[in-house]
């Protein structure tokens, strides 16, 4: 891998605040559709620029292959299951809540790898960044101003959201000799595939007469924030790889909660900023110890 120059964290930071601005699009989005509808219009959207990277490139795709019920699964629970969940989360709590909530997969994600990888075990270092983090959660969870009776379900499906994506990612390893593009192709497809007969029993958007800032949101969920992101996260992983590519994380929580601010004038509370900061930091305990061969306990 090259090092990283000026362009390269320039491409990483733009990755990061496109995935940020994911949060409050999807609050507006809900001023007119339903979590289903929302789902299934990010994950159309989101095909469109991936699928036409496959074909200018050739790569070849494996939806409907041998291995089709890994990508119907991974498509359900790396992008059907998280998509509703977050969108159905939203329409209760904070968007920038949702952003910080979300920011947990790093942590989730260190958990599930000591049981189910042979070289992730937990060790002191990572232990202390897990144990910071999600206090900094439970912590926020303490914000009666912004989380209740009324709402605290829905965070906790946020949450939710955010251990499908780590569960997603562990499947992945099961087909992780093809193509990342084939990949993200093929189970964009089975999402899509779930998701429109859902839509359609469930929601039935065509009835409704959405607001233009709402469909605006959506598209831009569909077209930004799932396909384009994910074909810069391939450029910078191939260019830098995943190291490099993983200190987004930190990035996410804090353009979440900015954008958050700016564009929807979302509450910001000193429990708020706490548990930001609290997540950061566990973020960067685990990738220190990615990052340095630690004794096991």
């Amino acid at each position: 891998m090259k090092q990283p120059n000026l362009f390269d964290y320039f491409l990483l930071t733009l990755l990061a605040i496109i995935w940020a601005s994911a949060f409050f699009n999807i609050k507006i989005a809900t001023y007119s559709f339903g979590p289903v509808t929302i789902a299934f219009l990010r994950v159309l959207f989101g095909a469109i620029p991936v699928l036409v990277l496959c074909y200018y490139k050739k790569i070849k795709i494996e939806a409907f292959s041998k291995d089709w019920h890994w990508f119907a699964l991974i498509g359900f629970i790396n992008l059907v299951a998280p998509f509703f969940l977050i969108a159905y989360g939203v329409m209760s709590v904070q968007s920038n809540l949702a952003a910080i909530l979300m920011s947990t997969t790093t942590l989730s994600s260190t958990v599930l790898g000591h049981f189910y990888t042979k070289n992730e075990k937990f060790n002191f270092i990572r232990t202390v960044g897990v144990l910071i983090g999600f206090s900094g959660i439970v912590y926020l969870f303490s914000d009666n101003l912004l989380i209740n009776e009324n709402n605290f379900f829905s965070a906790l499906l946020i949450l939710l959201g955010s251990t499908c994506y780590v569960i997603g990612g562990v499947l992945t390893l099961k087909i992780s000799k093809k193509k990342n593009e084939n990949v993200t192709g093929s189970i964009l497809i089975w999402a899509i595939i779930i998701l429109m007969p859902m839509v359609g029993f469930i929601e039935q958007p065509w009835k409704i007469n959405p607001r233009i800032d709402s469909t605006i949101s959506v598209i831009y969920l569909g077209l930004i924030s799932t396909g384009v992101a994910w074909l810069l996260r391939f450029r910078i992983l191939v260019n830098n790889g995943l190291i490099f590519q993983s200190q987004v994380s930190y990035l996410i929580p804090i353009f979440g909660t900015l954008l958050s601010y700016i564009f929807l004038g979302e509450l910001i509370t000193i429990k708020v900023l706490v548990a930001l900061i609290a997540v950061c930091i566990g973020i960067y305990f685990v990738r220190k110890a990615n990052s340095k061969k630690l004794p096991k306990f």
